[in-house]
C-alpha cells in the first residue's frame, strides 16, 4: 500500500505512542491573524541593569561574581524547593495530590549579554555542555532525586523572561510527565524486539535520508517523521548512551558543534533569532539500570512560515489530536538548504 503525503493523513510517534495529524494542503490558507514580532535589536555586551549579568544584583541582594564563561545558582524564583515535606492528598479516586521536592538551578551560557547559542563558538559550547554534566551529576547525587530535566527557552514567545544567554535545570523527585511517558514506550519497544527503539530509528532516519538535516561523528540532527512544531528537530547520540554523563570527550565536542550548527540554521531561516524550547532527555537517576534509555534532545521552534506567523497549540490540537501543516519532509529540505554562516555575520 502507498501513501500520498502532499494529502491528509496521520503518523504514528512511536515515543509518545500516540498519532499526529499532517495537513499539507493547508499550506495554502491565507493568513489574516495576529502577527507576532521577535526582535532583532542592537543588545549590549553587558547590561548593568541585567540580573544574569557579571557583577549584577539578582533578587534577594545576592551579587553575581565576575563570571568569564559559564555560571551557575540556585534559581532565585524555583518552581521547586528542596525542604518541601512529604505529604499527600486523597479524597476518593478523583482529587488525590502529593507534596514534590525537587532543585531548580540556573545555568548562565556566556557573561556576554548579547550572545545566544548560535552566536557562541564551539569552544564555549562546550563548557556549557560540561556545565550541564556537572550539575546534572551532581543533584543526581541526591538519593531524594529521580529525575534531573536541561532546558533552554529561548526568546520572549517561548517565555523567556530575560534575554541573556541561559538556561535552566529542573530535578525532581518523580519522572516528569514526558519522560515517563517516553520510558514506558522505551521499555515496551525492548520488550518486544531486543532492540533500542531510537537506535532502530537513527539507522532507518539515515538510510531514508530525507529528514536529515546534518551529522556529525556522534549525533544526528533530524525532523522526526511525527513532527508536530513546524521546525521541530531530534538531536540523537548516533551511540547508544543513556544521559549526557555516558558521553566522552569527543561526543561532547560533538555536541557543542551539533547545537552551534543547529541554532545557527535556525536562525538563518528567517534572519531573525529563532525562537525555541529545547530540552534533553535521557536516563532517570532512581537508582535503577534504565538499559532501554538513549540521549537526546528535544528542540521546538514555534516559527511557521515567516518571523512574523507563529504555530499555536490549539483548537483541534489541544481537544482532539496533535496536527501540523508543513510536512517534515520539507522542513528537513529547507533547514538543509541554509548554510550555517550566521546571517548577522554575512
Amino acid at each position: 500500500m502507498t501513501l500520498d503525503l502532499a494529502a491528509p493523513h496521520v503518523r504514528w510517534n512511536p515515543l509518545r505512542r500516540e498519532w499526529v495529524l499532517v495537513s499539507p494542503q493547508r499550506n495554502a490558507r491565507p493568513w489574516q491573524g495576529q502577527l507576532e514580532h521577535e526582535a532583532d535589536p542592537a543588545v549590549p555586551a553587558h547590561d548593568p541593569s541585567c540580573y544574569l549579568c557579571p557583577r549584577s544584583y539578582r533578587a534577594g541582594g545576592a551579587v553575581n561574581p565576575d563570571y568569564r564563561s559559564t555560571f551557575v545558582f540556585d534559581n532565585d524564583f524555583p518552581a521547586l524547593l528542596s525542604g518541601t515535606r512529604a505529604g499527600g492528598l486523597i479524597a476518593g479516586d478523583l482529587l488525590v495530590a502529593r507534596a514534590e521536592r525537587g532543585v531548580c538551578r540556573v545555568v548562565c551560557f556566556s557573561p556576554r549579554h548579547d550572545l545566544t547559542l548560535s552566536r557562541m563558538d564551539r569552544q564555549a559550547i562546550r563548557g556549557v555542555v560540561d556545565a550541564w554534566v556537572d550539575e546534572s551529576r551532581a543533584i543526581a547525587a541526591d538519593p531524594g532525586i529521580a529525575y534531573v530535566q536541561i532546558f533552554e527557552n529561548r526568546g520572549a514567545a517561548m517565555g523567556a523572561s530575560n534575554p541573556h544567554p541561559h538556561g535552566q535545570i529542573w530535578a525532581t523527585a518523580t519522572i516528569p510527565n514526558e519522560p515517563s511517558r517516553e520510558q514506558d514506550a522505551l521499555r515496551a519497544y525492548r520488550r518486544a524486539r531486543g532492540t533500542c527503539l531510537l537506535c532502530d530509528y537513527l539507522e532507518t532516519e539515515l538510510a531514508d535520508a530525507t529528514r536529515v538535516v546534518f551529522e556529525n561523528d556522534a549525533f544526528l540532527v533530524v525532523v522526526p517523521f511525527w513532527a508536530v512544531w513546524p521546525f521541530e528537530t531530534l538531536v540523537l547520540a548516533r551511540r547508544h548512551v543513556a544521559s549526557l554523563d555516558d558521553l566522552t570527550t569527543a561526543e561532547r565536542d560533538a555536541l557543542a558543534d551539533a547545537l552551534k550548527r543547529l541554532t545557527t540554521r535556525c536562525d538563518n531561516l528567517f534572519e531573525t533569532p529563532f525562537p525555541y524550547s529545547m530540552g534533553f532527555h535521557g536516563r532517570p537517576c532512581d537508582g535503577e539500570p534504565h538499559d532501554e534509555w538513549h540521549l537526546h534532545a528535544h528542540v521546538y521552534p514555534p516559527l511557521l512560515r515567516s518571523a512574523t506567523v507563529r504555530k499555536f497549540m490549539v483548537g483541534f490540537e489541544l481537544l482532539g489530536t496533535a496536527q501540523r501543516d508543513m510536512t517534515p519532509e520539507d522542513a528537513a529540505a529547507r533547514l538543509r538548504a541554509l548554510g550555517e554562516e550566521h546571517y548577522r555575520d554575512r
